[in-house]
């Protein structure tokens, strides 16, 4: 109670404001960004305005640098904007369809995340204050680099919807886990029906550093699931060592004996879980393969929107997204912008012999996937703090 006008002040009227400006200016500056970036593609039979001359010297094609192109009457290359890749676009009603499909898609995503969170909070959250959770943590995610996430305020946002912050710490690492834990048990199975040469692309210089890249990463996502089972369900105690290991370091000091807090409700938080029967986790699990099936189809539908592709292509896309995903995860950039738009192009890229085309998809595909997360999480996040600081 003693701590009520410490946090009003923190959250005070016009750092809300402030709040709201800063959170919509990111979007709109990261939305322009992805509608206005210029690249240049390549065109068949002299039909483009530019060719390439290699300004930098470095041998490759950096078809997003201008400097690397000139201008001319029959070249090999285009200028490919947003807008000039929407008017190349013929529209019917086929691709409303699936790309309203590829939206259903994403509102199933976030139901599915809903439900789980319901879950494992044993419906202390109702489904207003469930649906708030997901949406400030992917408004989180979207603005954190893909090899941060958003796990940590996902904990901030857990302890505001007064669940004890050792049992919101154990909560997110266990949706961690379960993430994890679908893609590794997802990746052999996709190998027995998959080729590797189908997975991977083959035609860029660097197909084998893509390959080196997944299989560490693979690796690295397999050790920290065998890490947080057993800080989870096996050594509870080994997570409260470790906070209060990291808490020594000299300017985390003060903080050591919330760490130490935080790890006791930790142990008392997987000494519950441990009660669940076997049903509990395989329902858990079953709603996070929804939630991650729901995810993945997105972009099936989005391709689908415009190109005509069978049963077997679309098991091929859900297999080069696992790829995909990778790539995201360990990206530098806020919400993997860049790289995510990339790799889209490059593992997709036998679906589609028109480079416009894929570029298109990729910033359609983001523009329902991802942006308007960082939309509705700049309105929501001023509002929610202040109604939590109310209460």
């Amino acid at each position: 109670m003693q701590k009520a006008p410490i946090v009003q002040k923190s959250f005070s009227s016009w750092k809300i404001k402030l709040a709201i400006l800063l959170g919509v200016g990111i979007s709109l500056w990261m939305l322009y960004r992805g509608i206005s970036e210029e690249r240049f593609i390549p065109v068949e039979n002299k039909s483009g305005d530019y060719n390439w001359i290699d300004a930098n010297g470095d041998g490759n094609v950096n078809s997003n640098l201008s400097a690397e192109f000139i201008a001319v009457p029959k070249g090999d290359y285009v200028k490919q904007t947003f807008t000039y890749a929407l008017s190349a676009i013929r529209w019917n009603s086929k691709t409303f369809l699936w790309l309203g499909v590829a939206l259903l898609f994403m509102v199933g995503r976030d139901f599915f995340y809903m439900l789980r969170i319901r879950l494992l909070t044993k419906k202390e959250l109702t489904w207003k204050s469930s649906f708030s959770v997901i949406m400030l943590w992917e408004f989180a995610s979207a603005l954190s680099p893909g090899v941060v996430g958003g796990a940590a305020v996902a904990m901030f946002i857990l302890k505001r919807e007064k669940i004890a912050l050792g049992r919101s710490t154990a909560i997110v690492l266990i949706t961690t886990l379960f993430d994890n834990l679908f893609y590794i048990i997802l990746i052999p199975f996709v190998f027995l029906f998959i080729g590797q040469a189908d997975l991977f692309p083959t035609e860029t210089a660097g197909s084998l550093t893509v390959q080196y890249v997944f299989w560490i990463g693979f690796s690295v996502i397999l050790f920290l699931s065998l890490f947080l089972f057993t800080a989870i369900f096996i050594a509870p105690q080994l997570a409260g060592k470790l906070l209060v290991t990291i808490c020594r370091l000299p300017f985390l000091t003060k903080w050591r004996d919330r760490a130490t807090k935080t790890g006791e409700d930790i142990v008392l938080a997987a000494t519950e879980f441990k009660k669940e029967n076997l049903f509990y986790w395989i329902k858990l699990f079953l709603i996070t393969c929804g939630s991650w099936i729901s995810r993945y189809l997105v972009i099936n539908a989005v391709l689908q929107a415009f190109l005509v592709l069978g049963f077997m292509d679309h098991i091929l896309i859900l297999g080069k997204q696992l790829v995909l995903w990778l790539f995201m995860l360990i990206s530098p950039t806020p919400g993997a912008s860049g790289v995510a738009e990339y790799a889209f192009g490059e593992l997709l890229s036998g679906f589609s012999e028109s480079a416009l085309l894929l570029a298109t998809m990729a910033i359609i595909w983001r523009l329902i996937s991802y942006f308007p997360y960082l939309f509705i999480g700049a309105v929501m996040l001023p509002r929610w703090l202040g109604k939590k600081n109310k209460g």
